[in-house]
Protein backbone atom coordinates (compact mmCIF):
# COMPACT_ATOMS: atom_id res chain seq x y z
CA UNK A 1 0.00 0.00 0.00
CA UNK A 2 1.41 3.57 -0.98
CA UNK A 3 0.30 5.69 1.83
CA UNK A 4 -3.28 5.64 3.44
CA UNK A 5 -6.39 5.42 1.34
CA UNK A 6 -8.44 8.48 3.05
CA UNK A 7 -12.14 9.08 2.07
CA UNK A 8 -15.03 10.38 3.91
CA UNK A 9 -17.40 7.44 4.51
CA UNK A 10 -20.76 9.18 3.15
CA UNK A 11 -23.57 8.58 6.23
CA UNK A 12 -26.40 10.95 5.17
CA UNK A 13 -29.25 8.66 3.36
CA UNK A 14 -29.11 11.00 0.42
CA UNK A 15 -25.69 11.25 -0.14
CA UNK A 16 -25.62 7.26 0.19
CA UNK A 17 -28.63 7.10 -2.77
CA UNK A 18 -27.01 9.58 -5.39
CA UNK A 19 -23.93 6.99 -5.15
CA UNK A 20 -26.20 4.19 -5.90
CA UNK A 21 -27.87 6.44 -8.80
CA UNK A 22 -23.83 6.91 -9.97
CA UNK A 23 -23.14 3.55 -9.87
CA UNK A 24 -26.55 2.37 -11.48
CA UNK A 25 -25.66 5.22 -14.45
CA UNK A 26 -21.82 4.43 -15.04
CA UNK A 27 -22.74 0.32 -15.32
CA UNK A 28 -25.60 1.55 -17.60
CA UNK A 29 -23.29 3.48 -19.25
CA UNK A 30 -20.90 0.55 -19.85
CA UNK A 31 -23.40 -1.68 -20.79
CA UNK A 32 -24.33 0.72 -23.72
CA UNK A 33 -20.78 1.11 -24.92
CA UNK A 34 -19.77 -2.08 -24.93
CA UNK A 35 -22.93 -3.21 -26.56
CA UNK A 36 -22.62 -1.17 -29.21
CA UNK A 37 -18.57 -2.09 -29.50
CA UNK A 38 -20.10 -5.36 -30.34
CA UNK A 39 -22.49 -4.57 -32.62
CA UNK A 40 -20.31 -2.87 -34.88
CA UNK A 41 -17.90 -6.13 -34.75
CA UNK A 42 -21.43 -8.31 -35.98
CA UNK A 43 -21.85 -10.09 -32.53
CA UNK A 44 -25.39 -9.89 -30.71
CA UNK A 45 -24.43 -9.50 -27.12
CA UNK A 46 -26.85 -10.72 -24.14
CA UNK A 47 -27.36 -9.02 -21.48
CA UNK A 48 -25.20 -10.68 -18.64
CA UNK A 49 -22.55 -10.26 -21.10
CA UNK A 50 -22.77 -6.49 -21.30
CA UNK A 51 -22.96 -6.62 -17.44
CA UNK A 52 -20.64 -8.93 -16.55
CA UNK A 53 -17.61 -7.22 -18.04
CA UNK A 54 -14.24 -6.22 -16.60
CA UNK A 55 -14.87 -2.53 -16.68
CA UNK A 56 -18.41 -2.47 -14.84
CA UNK A 57 -17.11 -5.08 -11.75
CA UNK A 58 -14.26 -2.13 -11.66
CA UNK A 59 -17.28 0.24 -11.03
CA UNK A 60 -19.45 -1.65 -8.91
CA UNK A 61 -16.09 -2.70 -6.78
CA UNK A 62 -15.19 1.45 -6.78
CA UNK A 63 -18.28 2.70 -5.46
CA UNK A 64 -18.54 -0.44 -2.80
CA UNK A 65 -15.84 -0.22 -1.52
CA UNK A 66 -16.44 3.70 -0.99
CA UNK A 67 -19.99 3.14 0.89
CA UNK A 68 -18.18 0.80 2.57
CA UNK A 69 -21.28 -0.37 4.90
CA UNK A 70 -23.74 -3.13 3.81
CA UNK A 71 -23.29 -2.44 0.59
CA UNK A 72 -19.77 -3.46 0.75
CA UNK A 73 -20.58 -6.18 2.40
CA UNK A 74 -22.89 -7.82 0.13
CA UNK A 75 -19.87 -7.19 -2.43
CA UNK A 76 -17.38 -9.32 -0.04
CA UNK A 77 -20.60 -11.92 0.41
CA UNK A 78 -20.70 -12.53 -3.65
CA UNK A 79 -16.99 -12.37 -4.12
CA UNK A 80 -16.77 -15.11 -1.59
CA UNK A 81 -19.08 -16.94 -1.63
CA UNK A 82 -18.84 -17.37 -5.35
CA UNK A 83 -15.88 -19.89 -5.20
CA UNK A 84 -15.37 -21.76 -8.79
CA UNK A 85 -18.53 -20.54 -9.95
CA UNK A 86 -17.52 -17.12 -11.50
CA UNK A 87 -15.58 -16.40 -14.41
CA UNK A 88 -11.75 -16.11 -13.07
CA UNK A 89 -11.54 -12.84 -14.48
CA UNK A 90 -14.62 -11.40 -12.78
CA UNK A 91 -13.52 -13.66 -9.30
CA UNK A 92 -10.19 -11.99 -9.34
CA UNK A 93 -11.59 -8.25 -9.57
CA UNK A 94 -14.87 -9.01 -7.09
CA UNK A 95 -12.00 -10.14 -4.64
CA UNK A 96 -10.56 -6.55 -4.22
CA UNK A 97 -13.42 -5.94 -1.95
CA UNK A 98 -12.31 -8.14 0.32
CA UNK A 99 -9.45 -5.39 0.79
CA UNK A 100 -10.39 -2.28 -0.79
CA UNK A 101 -11.79 -0.47 1.73
CA UNK A 102 -10.86 3.34 2.51
CA UNK A 103 -10.42 4.99 5.80
CA UNK A 104 -11.85 7.93 7.61
CA UNK A 105 -10.19 10.81 7.96
CA UNK A 106 -9.02 11.42 11.05
CA UNK A 107 -11.33 14.28 11.57
CA UNK A 108 -14.04 12.11 11.48
CA UNK A 109 -12.83 9.56 13.32
CA UNK A 110 -12.32 12.31 16.03
CA UNK A 111 -15.84 13.04 15.98
CA UNK A 112 -16.91 9.01 16.41
CA UNK A 113 -14.30 8.83 19.21
CA UNK A 114 -15.89 11.62 20.69
CA UNK A 115 -19.29 10.80 20.83
CA UNK A 116 -18.24 7.76 22.11
CA UNK A 117 -15.75 8.79 24.99
CA UNK A 118 -16.57 12.83 25.08
CA UNK A 119 -13.83 15.13 23.79
CA UNK A 120 -11.03 14.40 26.65
CA UNK A 121 -11.16 10.82 24.71
CA UNK A 122 -7.32 10.88 24.12
CA UNK A 123 -6.12 11.38 27.62
CA UNK A 124 -7.20 7.84 28.23
CA UNK A 125 -4.25 6.70 26.47
CA UNK A 126 -0.53 6.69 26.24
CA UNK A 127 -0.71 6.39 22.58
CA UNK A 128 -3.36 5.87 19.40
CA UNK A 129 -2.73 5.59 16.29
CA UNK A 130 -4.83 7.48 14.19
CA UNK A 131 -3.53 5.48 10.72
CA UNK A 132 -5.79 1.95 11.14
CA UNK A 133 -4.32 -1.62 10.86
CA UNK A 134 -7.23 -2.79 9.08
CA UNK A 135 -10.17 -1.10 7.46
CA UNK A 136 -13.32 -3.20 6.59
CA UNK A 137 -17.07 -3.02 5.32
CA UNK A 138 -17.87 -1.67 8.37
CA UNK A 139 -15.61 -0.23 10.36
CA UNK A 140 -11.38 0.18 10.61
CA UNK A 141 -8.95 -1.18 13.74
CA UNK A 142 -6.98 0.93 15.19
CA UNK A 143 -3.81 0.38 17.48
CA UNK A 144 -3.53 1.92 21.11
CA UNK A 145 -1.44 1.50 24.00
CA UNK A 146 -3.21 2.34 27.76
CA UNK A 147 -1.36 3.95 30.39
CA UNK A 148 -0.63 0.47 31.96
CA UNK A 149 1.01 -0.81 28.69
CA UNK A 150 -1.21 -2.71 27.89
CA UNK A 151 -1.84 -2.92 23.87
CA UNK A 152 -5.15 -2.78 22.43
CA UNK A 153 -7.07 -3.46 19.21
CA UNK A 154 -10.24 -0.78 18.89
CA UNK A 155 -12.82 -1.19 16.04
CA UNK A 156 -14.41 1.97 14.93
CA UNK A 157 -17.41 1.82 13.20
CA UNK A 158 -17.93 4.11 10.01
CA UNK A 159 -20.66 6.47 11.04
CA UNK A 160 -24.43 6.34 9.58
CA UNK A 161 -24.04 2.66 8.56
CA UNK A 162 -26.23 0.99 11.41
CA UNK A 163 -28.17 3.54 10.17
CA UNK A 164 -27.92 2.45 6.53
CA UNK A 165 -28.33 -0.93 6.36
CA UNK A 166 -32.21 -1.45 5.00
CA UNK A 167 -31.66 1.53 2.41
CA UNK A 168 -28.50 -0.52 1.28
CA UNK A 169 -29.45 -3.96 0.71
CA UNK A 170 -32.90 -2.68 -0.96
CA UNK A 171 -30.94 -0.50 -3.26
CA UNK A 172 -28.33 -3.20 -3.77
CA UNK A 173 -31.47 -5.57 -4.58
CA UNK A 174 -32.98 -3.71 -6.83
CA UNK A 175 -29.23 -3.17 -8.88
CA UNK A 176 -29.69 -6.50 -9.34
CA UNK A 177 -33.17 -6.53 -10.43
CA UNK A 178 -32.67 -4.15 -13.04
CA UNK A 179 -29.65 -6.22 -14.43
CA UNK A 180 -31.65 -8.88 -15.43
CA UNK A 181 -29.64 -11.22 -13.99
CA UNK A 182 -32.37 -12.66 -11.62
CA UNK A 183 -35.61 -14.24 -12.56
CA UNK A 184 -38.80 -12.16 -11.81
CA UNK A 185 -40.41 -14.69 -10.02
CA UNK A 186 -37.54 -15.12 -7.53
CA UNK A 187 -38.78 -14.02 -4.56
CA UNK A 188 -35.50 -12.57 -2.52
CA UNK A 189 -38.19 -11.45 0.53
CA UNK A 190 -36.57 -13.75 2.88
CA UNK A 191 -32.92 -13.73 2.54
CA UNK A 192 -33.19 -10.07 2.07
CA UNK A 193 -34.96 -9.55 5.21
CA UNK A 194 -32.55 -12.07 7.15
CA UNK A 195 -29.52 -10.37 5.59
CA UNK A 196 -31.06 -6.86 6.84
CA UNK A 197 -31.20 -8.72 10.65
CA UNK A 198 -27.64 -9.76 9.78
CA UNK A 199 -25.80 -7.08 9.03
CA UNK A 200 -27.67 -4.81 12.03
CA UNK A 201 -26.27 -7.64 14.91
CA UNK A 202 -22.92 -6.67 13.17
CA UNK A 203 -23.08 -3.30 13.46
CA UNK A 204 -23.99 -3.95 17.15
CA UNK A 205 -20.51 -4.10 18.72
CA UNK A 206 -21.74 -4.34 22.32
CA UNK A 207 -23.33 -7.86 21.29
CA UNK A 208 -20.04 -8.41 19.48
CA UNK A 209 -18.08 -8.35 22.68
CA UNK A 210 -20.78 -11.15 23.95
CA UNK A 211 -20.18 -12.99 21.80
CA UNK A 212 -16.09 -12.80 21.67
CA UNK A 213 -16.66 -13.94 25.31
CA UNK A 214 -18.82 -16.92 24.00
CA UNK A 215 -16.16 -18.44 21.81
CA UNK A 216 -13.26 -18.13 25.14
CA UNK A 217 -15.19 -20.26 26.91
CA UNK A 218 -16.00 -22.19 24.56
CA UNK A 219 -12.59 -22.49 22.61
CA UNK A 220 -10.96 -22.72 26.10
CA UNK A 221 -9.84 -26.46 25.92
CA UNK A 222 -8.88 -25.99 22.52
CA UNK A 223 -4.51 -25.07 22.09
CA UNK A 224 -4.98 -24.10 18.40
CA UNK A 225 -6.77 -21.00 18.59
CA UNK A 226 -6.31 -17.82 20.73
CA UNK A 227 -8.76 -15.09 20.71
CA UNK A 228 -8.97 -11.30 22.10
CA UNK A 229 -10.70 -10.13 25.40
CA UNK A 230 -12.82 -7.26 25.32
CA UNK A 231 -12.22 -4.00 27.34
CA UNK A 232 -15.62 -3.45 28.90
CA UNK A 233 -14.98 -0.19 30.07
CA UNK A 234 -14.43 1.09 26.31
CA UNK A 235 -16.98 -0.57 24.37
CA UNK A 236 -19.83 0.83 23.05
CA UNK A 237 -22.61 -0.28 20.41
CA UNK A 238 -19.94 1.73 17.80
CA UNK A 239 -16.61 1.25 19.26
CA UNK A 240 -15.22 -2.09 20.67
CA UNK A 241 -11.96 -2.51 22.37
CA UNK A 242 -10.06 -5.64 22.45
CA UNK A 243 -6.26 -6.99 23.57
CA UNK A 244 -4.21 -6.72 20.66
CA UNK A 245 -3.41 -10.10 19.65
CA UNK A 246 0.09 -10.25 17.10
CA UNK A 247 -0.43 -12.44 14.36
CA UNK A 248 0.66 -13.00 10.62
CA UNK A 249 -2.24 -12.89 7.62
CA UNK A 250 -3.34 -16.54 7.50
CA UNK A 251 -2.46 -16.65 4.07
CA UNK A 252 0.73 -16.68 4.60
CA UNK A 253 0.17 -20.22 6.15
CA UNK A 254 1.15 -21.13 2.54
CA UNK A 255 4.63 -20.32 2.78
CA UNK A 256 4.59 -23.01 6.01
CA UNK A 257 5.58 -26.86 5.92
CA UNK A 258 2.89 -29.25 4.53
CA UNK A 259 2.25 -30.39 7.76
CA UNK A 260 1.51 -27.15 9.70
CA UNK A 261 -0.47 -26.54 6.90
CA UNK A 262 -2.60 -29.56 7.22
CA UNK A 263 -2.33 -29.15 11.36
CA UNK A 264 -4.02 -25.35 10.99
CA UNK A 265 -6.61 -26.59 8.43
CA UNK A 266 -7.58 -29.74 10.42
CA UNK A 267 -8.05 -27.16 13.45
CA UNK A 268 -10.04 -25.04 11.09
CA UNK A 269 -12.71 -27.58 10.06
CA UNK A 270 -12.40 -29.33 13.29
CA UNK A 271 -13.87 -25.92 14.76
CA UNK A 272 -16.79 -25.65 11.80
CA UNK A 273 -17.51 -29.07 12.56
CA UNK A 274 -18.05 -28.75 16.35
CA UNK A 275 -19.90 -25.75 15.75
CA UNK A 276 -22.39 -26.82 13.32
CA UNK A 277 -22.98 -29.87 15.89
CA UNK A 278 -21.67 -29.15 19.09
CA UNK A 279 -21.68 -25.66 20.06
CA UNK A 280 -25.09 -24.75 17.99
CA UNK A 281 -23.46 -21.80 17.30
CA UNK A 282 -21.71 -20.68 14.60
CA UNK A 283 -19.17 -17.60 13.19
CA UNK A 284 -20.55 -17.09 9.70
CA UNK A 285 -18.41 -14.68 8.00
CA UNK A 286 -15.36 -17.33 6.76
CA UNK A 287 -13.21 -14.05 5.62
CA UNK A 288 -9.63 -14.58 5.28
CA UNK A 289 -8.77 -11.25 6.88
CA UNK A 290 -10.96 -12.88 10.46
CA UNK A 291 -8.17 -15.37 10.89
CA UNK A 292 -4.02 -14.70 11.28
CA UNK A 293 -1.47 -16.98 12.50
CA UNK A 294 0.72 -17.19 14.79
CA UNK A 295 4.39 -18.76 13.60
CA UNK A 296 5.87 -18.91 17.14
CA UNK A 297 2.84 -20.42 18.67
CA UNK A 298 1.31 -22.38 15.65
CA UNK A 299 -1.95 -21.26 16.99
CA UNK A 300 -5.09 -19.43 14.87
CA UNK A 301 -5.91 -16.07 15.88
CA UNK A 302 -9.84 -15.99 15.39
CA UNK A 303 -11.62 -12.65 15.09
CA UNK A 304 -14.31 -10.50 14.13
CA UNK A 305 -17.04 -11.76 15.82
CA UNK A 306 -19.92 -10.21 14.70
CA UNK A 307 -21.53 -12.70 12.28
CA UNK A 308 -21.91 -15.20 15.06
CA UNK A 309 -25.29 -16.86 15.04
CA UNK A 310 -27.43 -19.46 16.49
CA UNK A 311 -27.23 -23.07 14.35
CA UNK A 312 -31.11 -23.68 14.37
CA UNK A 313 -31.63 -27.57 15.19
CA UNK A 314 -33.20 -28.40 12.05
CA UNK A 315 -30.35 -27.03 10.09
CA UNK A 316 -28.13 -29.05 12.02
CA UNK A 317 -30.24 -32.01 11.68
CA UNK A 318 -30.58 -31.52 8.10
CA UNK A 319 -26.45 -31.37 7.36
CA UNK A 320 -26.49 -34.20 9.65
CA UNK A 321 -28.27 -36.72 7.52
CA UNK A 322 -26.61 -34.91 4.33
CA UNK A 323 -23.33 -35.91 5.60
CA UNK A 324 -24.67 -39.44 6.80
CA UNK A 325 -26.59 -40.09 3.48
CA UNK A 326 -22.81 -39.09 1.71
CA UNK A 327 -20.99 -41.14 4.12
CA UNK A 328 -23.15 -44.09 3.66
CA UNK A 329 -22.81 -43.10 -0.74
CA UNK A 330 -26.61 -43.73 0.14
CA UNK A 331 -27.74 -41.67 -2.94
CA UNK A 332 -31.35 -41.93 -2.48
CA UNK A 333 -30.77 -40.24 0.85
CA UNK A 334 -28.42 -37.95 0.00
CA UNK A 335 -31.33 -36.47 -2.91
CA UNK A 336 -33.82 -36.69 -0.19
CA UNK A 337 -31.05 -34.93 2.37
CA UNK A 338 -30.21 -32.45 0.11
CA UNK A 339 -34.01 -31.32 -0.44
CA UNK A 340 -34.49 -31.32 3.26
CA UNK A 341 -31.94 -28.80 3.91
CA UNK A 342 -33.21 -26.46 0.96
CA UNK A 343 -30.57 -26.86 -1.48
CA UNK A 344 -32.77 -27.94 -4.40
CA UNK A 345 -36.87 -27.99 -4.53
CA UNK A 346 -38.73 -31.46 -5.58
CA UNK A 347 -39.60 -29.30 -8.75
CA UNK A 348 -35.79 -28.93 -9.43
CA UNK A 349 -35.44 -32.18 -8.91
CA UNK A 350 -38.24 -33.73 -11.23
CA UNK A 351 -36.94 -30.85 -13.92
CA UNK A 352 -33.11 -32.09 -13.71
CA UNK A 353 -33.26 -35.48 -12.06
CA UNK A 354 -30.01 -36.35 -14.57
CA UNK A 355 -27.97 -33.57 -14.09
CA UNK A 356 -28.23 -33.71 -10.41
CA UNK A 357 -27.27 -37.84 -10.08
CA UNK A 358 -24.44 -36.97 -12.56
CA UNK A 359 -23.15 -34.04 -9.67
CA UNK A 360 -23.81 -36.31 -6.66
CA UNK A 361 -21.99 -38.99 -8.39
CA UNK A 362 -19.37 -37.06 -9.37
CA UNK A 363 -18.81 -35.77 -5.71
CA UNK A 364 -19.04 -39.06 -3.98
CA UNK A 365 -16.14 -40.43 -6.39
CA UNK A 366 -14.09 -37.73 -5.10
CA UNK A 367 -14.82 -37.15 -1.65
CA UNK A 368 -15.34 -41.01 -0.97
CA UNK A 369 -11.86 -42.13 -1.76
CA UNK A 370 -10.07 -43.28 1.60
CA UNK A 371 -7.41 -41.77 3.22
CA UNK A 372 -6.59 -38.12 2.99
CA UNK A 373 -8.61 -35.64 1.15
CA UNK A 374 -6.22 -33.22 -1.32
CA UNK A 375 -7.84 -29.79 -1.53
CA UNK A 376 -5.43 -29.07 -4.31
CA UNK A 377 -7.23 -31.56 -6.58
CA UNK A 378 -9.94 -29.76 -8.17
CA UNK A 379 -10.44 -32.21 -11.07
CA UNK A 380 -14.30 -32.77 -10.29
CA UNK A 381 -14.78 -28.89 -10.44
CA UNK A 382 -15.19 -28.62 -14.06
CA UNK A 383 -17.52 -31.92 -14.50
CA UNK A 384 -19.72 -30.05 -11.49
CA UNK A 385 -19.94 -26.75 -13.29
CA UNK A 386 -21.31 -28.40 -16.44
CA UNK A 387 -24.11 -29.84 -15.09
CA UNK A 388 -24.75 -26.76 -12.70
CA UNK A 389 -24.32 -24.26 -15.59
CA UNK A 390 -27.36 -26.63 -17.45
CA UNK A 391 -28.91 -26.19 -14.34
CA UNK A 392 -28.70 -22.61 -13.86
CA UNK A 393 -30.08 -22.34 -17.72
CA UNK A 394 -33.70 -23.19 -16.35
CA UNK A 395 -34.04 -20.13 -14.83
CA UNK A 396 -37.57 -21.27 -13.72
CA UNK A 397 -35.87 -23.76 -11.54
CA UNK A 398 -33.79 -21.08 -9.31
CA UNK A 399 -34.96 -20.72 -5.79
CA UNK A 400 -33.40 -19.64 -3.14
CA UNK A 401 -32.07 -21.72 -0.33
CA UNK A 402 -33.48 -21.21 3.57
CA UNK A 403 -31.15 -18.37 5.08
CA UNK A 404 -30.07 -20.56 7.98
CA UNK A 405 -28.75 -23.36 5.48
CA UNK A 406 -26.90 -20.08 3.04
CA UNK A 407 -25.15 -18.83 6.16
CA UNK A 408 -24.04 -22.70 7.18
CA UNK A 409 -22.88 -23.31 3.98
CA UNK A 410 -21.01 -20.02 3.75
CA UNK A 411 -18.67 -21.03 6.54
CA UNK A 412 -18.23 -24.45 5.11
CA UNK A 413 -17.40 -23.18 1.30
CA UNK A 414 -15.28 -20.18 2.92
CA UNK A 415 -13.37 -22.84 4.91
CA UNK A 416 -13.10 -25.31 1.82
CA UNK A 417 -11.38 -22.15 -0.25
CA UNK A 418 -8.97 -21.54 2.48
CA UNK A 419 -7.67 -25.46 2.50
CA UNK A 420 -7.80 -24.97 -1.35
CA UNK A 421 -5.25 -22.04 -0.70
CA UNK A 422 -2.86 -23.56 1.81
CA UNK A 423 -3.45 -27.20 -0.78
CA UNK A 424 -4.17 -29.03 2.28
CA UNK A 425 -4.41 -32.79 2.80
CA UNK A 426 -7.00 -33.52 5.69
CA UNK A 427 -8.66 -37.06 7.00
CA UNK A 428 -11.94 -35.62 6.30
CA UNK A 429 -14.20 -38.80 6.18
CA UNK A 430 -12.61 -39.85 9.45
CA UNK A 431 -13.56 -35.72 11.10
CA UNK A 432 -16.84 -35.98 9.85
CA UNK A 433 -17.70 -39.43 11.18
CA UNK A 434 -16.30 -38.28 14.70
CA UNK A 435 -18.45 -35.34 14.47
CA UNK A 436 -21.70 -37.10 13.74
CA UNK A 437 -21.21 -38.72 17.07
CA UNK A 438 -20.87 -35.27 18.85
CA UNK A 439 -24.34 -34.39 20.64
CA UNK A 440 -25.48 -30.97 20.37
CA UNK A 441 -24.71 -28.44 23.35
CA UNK A 442 -26.58 -25.50 24.52
CA UNK A 443 -27.33 -23.21 21.23
CA UNK A 444 -28.53 -20.53 24.10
Amino acid sequence: MSGPRYRKVPSARLSRLASFGQLAGGIAGGMIAEGARRLASGERPRMADLLLTPDNALRVTEQLSRLRGAAMKLGQMISLDAGDLLPAELTAIMARLRDAAHFMPPAQLSQVLTAQWGPDWRRRFASFDATPIAAASIGQVHRATLPDGRVLAIKVQYPGIAASIDADVDNVATLLRMSGLLPAALDLAPLLTEAKRQLREEADYVREASQMRRYRTLLADDPAFVMPAPLDELCGERVLAMDFIPGRPIETLQEAPRETRDAAMTALFGLVLRELFEFGHMQTDPNFANFRWQADSGRIVLLDFGATRPVPGATATAYRELMQAGLAEDRAALRGALVAAGFITPALRQRHGRALDEMIEILLQHLGRPGLFDFADRSFIEPIRRQAERIAADRAAWHVPPADTLFVQRKVSGTAMLAVRMAARLPLRDMVEQALQKQPGCSQ
